[in-house]
């Protein structure tokens, strides 16, 4: 592809420019807003629509029916794909955000398993379902979108809002789920009080499509109308154009590596500070609020920096200070949140010596090691494992055979392991300094990432070129994030393993993009 030689009619128009980017973002915004609020809300939804009993179980079912919206959207980015790059680029993403929408609202709209047996957590899945496909179609509609409307040296910067448009749909979430449990009690809000922040999808929705319905259709797809030249089968013309299958594979690459980092910092921060500091869900959403309000600034950052630097430039260094700096990150996380904590895991390690064990997280436990195991993790204890012939606890030099709730809890009560974080010992400073590093390490590497896609393509298979290896490396690297990561913890009995999830996928992108990914920021993506 050549350099950029785009005429003046094409990039200079400030008030379509301006709408395009307004109305593209907001729709964005509205339509995470609907993908996040089941992560939010996973524990509860655990309960309410995967009733084992078992809190550990019913999260990670619940975890899974997260994912599975993840699994769904390459097969939505194929599909979609397809119609942006046939149909065209406006139509397709209206489309996509009327199901997602509308799937959101009927979750609000849901018996429980209590209500309605087995059929409820179907019916959860099948409307997840439908999101993940609807996502699938979302993001590439909306930055090609952008990208196509940009002047040449912007594109960076124009498209660096649709990125910012996730972390503002976070924070929407964020703010309408502590809104609305402000507003009502505890109590009312397990029983009904859930479904207020999926119900107001319906109103998210109208003003999405109204605002949709101004825009006109992308200049360059309008081009290739006109001219005859859109592809008549782009998954196809996809995968025979010269050189795409490479791209193909760098796109996916990229995408799992960054989608990782995004999603360490959003849900596994959450995770991280309900699950193992042991915070209230209040106080750690409201921590993570603040991580959200730093990365969302620093995508436009970082978007603008990748067209003056370069995208693989930007990309490549954040990817390397992540490799460096997540470990330290939550270590110091873990620190600020509940300090008791953290000098609980140096001055007084655990050793579980264990039998052979048939302990499996997605079952009742029914043998004593795997109740003990269970007991463990709901505790949010680190511990390490030896084998031996008779289960016992070690901990500060006592050694206690077989599994006793009180005499365990006791003798970790002892050695200063707390059972939740103390509100008067929590270390605000340290633990906001976390959630921002971790917020900043997301928005320095997802702000290049939709030009960067945008520009690797031709644009007459553009939609299709991007979105399914987007969506493939989002979608199964990042939506299966939450559930590998706490599978990882539990299963090893380490707080910090779930991390090296997000390690070993980031330093694969990280190595890939340095030997294949070719800069791209002074492409004409009009060829």
């Amino acid at each position: 592809m050549g350099a950029d030689v785009e005429t003046v009619e094409d990039v200079i128009d400030p008030k379509r420019d301006r709408l395009v980017i307004v109305a593209s973002s907001l729709g964005t915004v509205f339509e995470w807003y609907d993908f996040f609020l089941y992560g939010i809300l996973a524990s509860l939804l655990g309960k309410l629509f995967f009733a084992t009993g078992n809190p550990t179980t019913e999260l990670l079912f619940s975890l899974f029916a997260f994912a599975i919206g993840f699994f769904f959207r390459p097969l939505g980015a194929l599909v979609f794909g397809w119609f942006g790059d046939k149909v065209g680029r406006k139509y397709t993403f209206l489309i996509t955000i009327a199901m997602m929408g509308g799937a959101t609202a009927c979750i609000g709209l849901l018996p429980t398993f209590e209500q309605a047996g087995i059929a409820a957590p179907i019916m959860l899945l099948v409307l997840r379902t439908l999101q993940g496909l609807a996502m699938g179609g979302e993001y590439g509609g909306a930055a090609i979108y952008v990208a196509e409307h940009a002047p040449p040296g912007k594109r960076g910067a124009y498209t660096s809002w649709i990125q910012a448009a996730a972390a503002c749909g976070f924070m929407l979430t964020l703010g309408v789920v502590l809104g609305t449990k402000a507003l009502i009690a505890e109590p009312e809000f397990i029983a009904w009080g859930w479904r207020v922040p999926f119900l107001m999808s319906i109103l998210l929705l109208g003003i999405s499509l109204w605002v949709r319905l101004k825009l006109s259709e992308s200049p360059v797809f309008q081009k290739m109308k006109s001219a005859g030249t859109t592809s008549a089968n782009p998954f196809k013309d996809a995968l025979s154009a010269p050189g795409n299958k490479g791209r193909l594979l760098v796109a996916l690459a990229v995408s799992a590596g960054f989608t990782v980092i995004f999603y360490t910092s959003q849900f596994g921060t959450l995770y991280f500070l309900q699950n193992t500091a042991r915070l209230p869900e209040t106080e750690a959403l409201l921590y993570l609020a603040v991580g959200v309000l730093v990365s969302a600034p620093a995508y436009i950052y970082f978007g603008g920096l990748s067209d003056r630097f370069g995208r693989k430039a930007v990309l490549a260094t954040g990817f390397a200070l992540t490799l460096v700096a997540l470990f330290p990150i939550f270590d110091l996380m873990a620190k600020g949140a509940n300090p008791a904590l953290s000098e609980a895991m140096a001055n007084a390690p655990v050793t579980v010596e264990l039998p052979a064990c048939d302990y499996n997280i997605f079952t009742k436990q029914e043998a004593e090691c795997g109740k003990a195991l269970e007991w463990l993790t709901k505790r949010g204890v680190s511990y390490k494992k030896t084998d031996a012939d008779v289960l016992a606890m070690r901990v500060s030099g006592e050694r206690m055979k077989g599994f006793d709730k009180e005499a365990w809890g006791a003798a970790l009560n002892a050695a200063g392991w707390p059972e939740k974080a103390d509100p008067d010992r929590i270390v605000a400073w340290q633990l906001i300094l976390a959630v921002m590093a971790i917020g900043l390490l997301s928005g320095w590497t997802y702000a290049p990432i939709a030009a960067m896609l945008v520009e690797m393509f031709p644009a007459r298979v553009r939609y299709t070129s991007m979105s399914v290896p987007y969506h493939i490396g989002t979608g199964y690297f990042g939506g299966f994030l939450p559930v590998i990561s706490q599978y990882i913890v539990v299963s090893t009995g380490d707080v910090f393993a779930g991390l090296w999830y997000t390690i070993v996928v980031v330093a694969v992108g990280l190595v890939i993009m340095l030997l294949f990914l070719k800069d791209s920021r002074h492409i004409n993506i009009n060829d």
